[in-house]
C-alpha cells in the first residue's frame, strides 16, 4: 500500500486524513498549526516539520489548502515538496485554486520528474467527514488511475475531468450553480417574509415542484432556524467567485449573473459576517429588504454543505 502524505488539516482536510488513515494507509501529516498534527499522531499518523519531511516519507503528497498561494508556497517554496523530490512521488493537490494557477504548478514540478493531480472536492465538511465527497480530477490519466484507490477512501463520485487543470475547471462550474442557488433561494425566501408569509409554509410548498434542489432541501431549514455555523466559510465562496470571474474572462464566457452574485458575498464579507456558511448570504438581502427570515413552520434540514 502505498505511503501517502497530507499537507493542510483543516475543516475539510483533517477529516480527509482521518478517513486514509481508516483505510489503512500509512500516513505523514503537516499543517502550520501543530493541534491537528497531534490529533492524527494520537490516531496513527507519523508528524512532519516541513513539507520537504512529507514529500521524502512518501509515494503520494496530498494538500488541501486555502488558495493558490498556499499551494505554490508549500509545493514549490523553501522546504517544499519539490525539494523532496524522488523517484516516483506524485502530488495531488485537493485545494480549490484557479486552473491556470493549478498548470502552472503542474509544469514546474513535472520539470522536476513529479507528476500533479488537480482534484477539488464538493461536498463540505459532512462529506469530508462521511467519506462521500464529490472529487474532480485533472491530469495524466495513469496517474489518476494509480490513484484512484486513494481518492475512493475520501469519496463517493469520482471523476476523471480531463488533463491539468480539467479538475479546477469543473470545480468552478460546481461553485457556479452552487453560489447562485444559495443566492436565489435566500432571495426566495426573504419575498415570502417581507410579503407576510411564513417563508417555512412557501419551503414545504415548493419543495416537491420544479424549484427543488440540494440546496433548498437541505440548507434552506437551517436558515429558517438561523442556524449559520459553517460548513463552508462564506469568504471561501467568495474566493471561489474570484476563481470563476477568472476563469470566465480567460475563456471569453461572460458571466453577468454570477458576476452579481459575487457582489452579494463582497458584501457579506466586508459586513463582516465572511467566517458564516455560505448561505448566510441570506442576511445580506434581509438588509436589503428590512426584514429577517424567520418560520413558525420549520422543516427538517441537514447541516451538510457544498
Amino acid at each position: 500500500m502505498q505511503r501517502l502524505g497530507f499537507i493542510g488539516l483543516g475543516l475539510m482536510g483533517k477529516p480527509m486524513a482521518r478517513n486514509l488513515l481508516r483505510a489503512g494507509y500509512r500516513l505523514t501529516v503537516h499543517n502550520r498549526s501543530r493541534a491537528p498534527v497531534e490529533e492524527l499522531v494520537a490516531e496513527g499518523a507519523e508528524p512532519a516539520w516541513s513539507p520537504k519531511e512529507v514529500a521524502e516519507a512518501s509515494d503520494v503528497v496530498i494538500t488541501c489548502l486555502p488558495d493558490a498561494p498556499d499551494v505554490e508556497t508549500v509545493a514549490l517554496g523553501p522546504e517544499g515538496i519539490i525539494e523532496g523530490a524522488h523517484s516516483g512521488l506524485i502530488f495531488v493537490d485537493m485545494s480549490t485554486i484557479a486552473p491556470p494557477a493549478a498548470r502552472r504548478i503542474a509544469r514546474r514540478l513535472s520539470e522536476a520528474g513529479i507528476p500533479m493531480l488537480d482534484a477539488p472536492v464538493s461536498g463540505g465538511d459532512v462529506g469530508a467527514r462521511e467519506a462521500t465527497l464529490s472529487i474532480m480530477v485533472g491530469g495524466p490519466r495513469s496517474v489518476f488511475e494509480t490513484c484512484l484507490p486513494i481518492f475512493q477512501a475520501m469519496g463517493k463520485r469520482i471523476t476523471y475531468v480531463g488533463e491539468s487543470g480539467a479538475g479546477q475547471i469543473a470545480k468552478a462550474c460546481n461553485q457556479t450553480i452552487v453560489a447562485g442557488t444559495m443566492a436565489v433561494i435566500a432571495e426566495a425566501l426573504v419575498l415570502a417574509a417581507k410579503s407576510g408569509v411564513d417563508p417555512g409554509r412557501v419551503l414545504e410548498a415548493i419543495q416537491g415542484g420544479a424549484a427543488h434542489s440540494w440546496a433548498l432541501e437541505m440548507r434552506a431549514p437551517r436558515l429558517l432556524r438561523r442556524q449559520m455555523a459553517p460548513g463552508f466559510k462564506a469568504q471561501m465562496q467568495y474566493k471561489d467567485l474570484r476563481i470563476i470571474a477568472e476563469t470566465g474572462q480567460a475563456a471569453g464566457v461572460p458571466m453577468p449573473v454570477t458576476a452579481v452574485v459575487r457582489e452579494l458575498y463582497a458584501a457579506m464579507v466586508a459586513a463582516g459576517r465572511g467566517g458564516l456558511d455560505h448561505s448566510a448570504i441570506v442576511t445580506v438581502l434581509e438588509d436589503l429588504a428590512g426584514v429577517q427570515v424567520r418560520s413558525d413552520h420549520p422543516t427538517d434540514g441537514s447541516e451538510e454543505a457544498t
